[in-house]
């Protein structure tokens, strides 16, 4: 299908769902409640974001949308998606505000252990970590999951070389799977150029839904890939799920480093085990000649671990191989799996599930 073809089909289901007014009188589409649509092939998929006003009677609304949709010529199936967080008050509360006990967390069904991969901030190879470490756990034989907690930068459907839509069935989202892992991120469900500009509370309903809303199980690991800092998101992880610890990715330099601390601090002031720290781009190997340079330092990442009394996980060089290998959809794990780097991803997987007794 063209894309201009999408755009008209795009136009006739927003012209469908004009005719569905919200509480306030107003139609979803002129309240903004219809915050993205996305076609895909004879499928429609519609996010209704209420923000934190859901209507009376949120699944009939949802249940009406799916049928003006599928009303469309050339519409054969609509997925709507809410985004509505029913409790914002609780949902924005910090972890433990004035001395308050937070929320229990409560298991997610058929998952096992549950590990957020994070950093301090952007730019360190969290992503490429996260669904590297993946695969290295599933080749010792486990049954794992990743979930892009990073709403307004998805980065697993590129990382994992997907652009296909979830199929909901008995109102739960169906995760995709590639390369035997099963995946879910808010990229699959919104189209990869749109911008996501939801605020806090909204973010935090779209991470719960993620968490809670999609058939995980059985998984004996879900990677969650954490967003970069210790905002809402952060905190609500640890609040809605059991986390069986964190695996926190720096680079060597200095500035990273400072950032990781700050990460490692977040977790362990809400409880979280820290499981390790992974040296990301810790050597440049050359393409050419082979040779290593420290162009971001060494051994930063393992000093540090020693200074807050945490495993050192290990390090991964910098290869033009990695980068090569995640813009094309193929993990360097899963393309090539008896490389060094690959290796040294093995060996951490087995760290790591060492520590959830795996």
């Amino acid at each position: 299908m063209s894309d201009s073809q999408k755009d008209t089909l795009k136009s006739a289901v927003e012209d469908a769902l004009c005719g569905i007014q919200s509480d306030d009188g107003r139609s979803i589409i002129e309240a903004g409640i219809v915050s993205a649509v996305v076609i895909d092939s004879d499928k429609a998929g519609i996010i209704l974001d209420f923000g934190d006003t859901p209507p009376a009677d949120m699944e009939a609304l949802r249940l009406n949308v799916e049928k003006a949709a599928v009303s469309v010529d050339g519409i054969n199936t609509a997925n709507a998606i809410v985004t509505a967080t029913r409790k914002p008050a609780q949902a924005q509360k910090p972890a433990a505000p004035q001395g308050k006990a937070p929320p229990t967390p409560v298991e997610i069904p058929g998952v096992k252990h549950i590990i957020a991969v994070a950093s301090g901030k952007g730019g360190v190879g969290k992503s490429t970590t996260s669904v590297n470490l993946a695969l290295a756990l599933k080749v010792r034989g486990l049954k794992v999951g990743v979930m892009d907690a990073d709403i307004f930068g998805p980065s697993l459907p590129m990382l994992m070389g997907l652009d296909e839509r979830p199929e909901i069935k008995n109102k739960i989202i169906q995760p995709l799977v590639a390369h035997g892992i099963k995946l879910m991120s808010v990229g699959f469900l919104i189209d990869v150029d749109q911008p996501v500009v939801w605020r806090g509370p909204r973010v935090m309903g779209a991470t719960q839904q993620l968490l809670r809303d999609v058939a995980w199980g059985p998984l004996d690991v879900l990677i969650v890939d954490m967003p970069p800092g210790t905002g809402d998101v952060q905190l609500t992880m640890v609040q809605q799920a059991p986390l069986a610890g964190a695996v926190i990715v720096s680079t060597p330099q200095d500035l990273a480093l400072i950032d990781a601390r700050k990460g490692l601090a977040m977790f362990r002031k809400v409880d979280v085990p820290i499981i390790g720290i992974i040296e990301n781009m810790s050597t440049f190997i050359c393409p050419h000649c082979g040779e290593t340079s420290d162009i971001f330092g060494h051994g930063g990442a393992e000093e540090t671990a020693q200074e807050l009394g945490c495993p050192f996980l290990g390090g991964i060089p910098l290869h033009m191989s990695v980068r090569e290998q995640a813009d094309a959809g193929t993990p360097i794990v899963a393309s090539d799996p008896e490389s060094p780097i690959a290796k040294s991803y093995l060996q951490i997987a087995d760290l790591v599930a060492r520590h959830i007794n795996m």
